[in-house]
């Protein structure tokens, strides 16, 4: 170190500041005061020597996330606005929030809803309600055994003053549309709706019209009197995102729906827009998802048809039909939208499990063995979602 710095004093001189030289000895080895040689050993080394940054103490590993996304600003605006939505929701409606769920995940999702429970459980209440809040353009259309295609999605007309036929768009082409009802049509005034519920458009007289955007069909079908109805055909059933089936309220809650005023007809405070719901839609869909994810749903969904790769070979006699590749992309799109409303960026398995059961139960078809030991489809999807092993 010190012939280092000997020979740099050399080629640059002294100069003022600099160290004075070092003197020779009898030995001729140069010789430089101690302290004077430790400060210039301090000084080489500081200068060739890069100072190293502090160390920070060990910190414990912490696995990351299955999936991880970067936060997003929008997650939270999009969850406060679902959240006013509720409080407009829960003026007027007493429990049923599960049904809330239901709406607002398909809304969200750009699916349609199947609603199924006996009469006087606030369906069509509800939905109105959500069209309110959310300032949707509305309309019901209460379904008979006499109806035509025509009175849903439209005909032309002839216009004796102009001597030509124009055309007149029903009911359909509103965002909101309430079927009540819908199992009490006909099977031709059901397929109707499914050019419109699938492509969101209808095809009148050789033209077709799109609808607006934010569309949604919400059916509703009564489970008694089932003497003049109509079963939807398994094609129309799985267009459906979900099939809701609700149930009555708790005591609870029916002794607070008694306490409201008999004649309670305030307004629905609207607390979003149209346009806030296409937004929501959109962020919805940047919502990430993990292939393990991915291939747990689509796992989920293979176990109803081949229910004996997943162990559960005494489901293959009660399974005639499973569930087709739509029932996966629902599954993962209603993953995505409550993922959304926690203000999670990526999708988790518990986002998925909450859904199995109103994605698959109007898929699945269970053979006539499966009646006959009195064995629901609910019974079928738990047992499925039991064996499926969780990532």
């Amino acid at each position: 170190m010190d012939e280092q710095y000997n020979n740099q004093g050399e080629q640059e001189g002294n100069t003022i500041g600099s160290p004075p030289a070092s003197t020779l000895t009898e030995s001729g080895q140069s010789s430089v005061p101690e302290n004077q040689h430790q400060t210039t050993q301090d000084q080489t080394t500081q200068s060739d020597t890069p100072q190293a940054e502090p160390q920070l103490p060990p910190q414990p590993y912490q696995p990351a996330p299955a999936s991880y996304a970067p936060a997003n600003p929008g997650l939270s605006q999009a969850s406060q606005k679902i959240s006013s939505i509720k409080s407009s929701y829960s003026s007027h409606i007493i429990g049923q929030d599960e049904m809330f769920e239901s709406i607002m995940v398909s809304l969200m999702s750009n699916g349609h809803l199947l609603i199924e429970g006996v009469p006087g459980l606030a369906k069509t209440t509800a939905a109105h309600t959500i069209a309110s809040a959310i300032g949707s353009d509305f309309v019901r259309i209460q379904c008979t055994p006499d109806m035509l295609p025509s009175d849903i999605i439209g005909t032309q007309i002839y216009n004796q003053q102009k001597h030509e036929f124009t055309t007149q768009i029903g009911p359909i082409n509103h965002q909101f549309v309430l079927v009540d009802e819908i199992n009490r049509t006909s099977a031709k005034t059901q397929s109707a709706l499914l050019e419109a519920m699938q492509e969101r458009q209808v095809s009148i007289g050789g033209e077709t019209f799109d609808l607006p955007k934010g569309f949604i069909v919400l059916a509703t079908q009564n489970p008694i009197e089932q003497e003049g109805t109509y079963p939807l055909p398994e094609a129309q059933l799985d267009r459906f995102m979900f099939k809701h089936v609700i149930s009555y309220p708790t005591i609870e809650e029916e002794i607070a729906v008694l306490k409201l005023p008999p004649t309670s007809s305030s307004p629905v405070q609207q607390s979003a827009s149209i346009d806030d719901i296409l937004q929501i839609q959109e962020q919805v869909r940047s919502i990430s998802a993990d292939d393990r994810v991915l291939s747990y749903i689509a796992s989920i969904t293979s176990a109803t048809r081949e229910p004996e790769k997943y162990g559960l070979a005494d489901l293959k006699p009660l399974i005639e039909i499973g569930a087709s590749p739509r029932a996966s992309i629902s599954l993962l799109a209603a993953a995505r939208a409550v993922a959304l409303m926690s203000q999670s960026g990526y999708v988790t398995p518990d986002h998925v499990k909450p859904f199995l059961i109103r994605v698959l139960r109007h898929r699945i078809t269970l053979t006539y063995e499966a009646e006959a030991e009195n064995i629901k489809v609910e019974d079928v999807i738990n047992k499925i979602g039991s064996a499926v092993p969780v990532p």
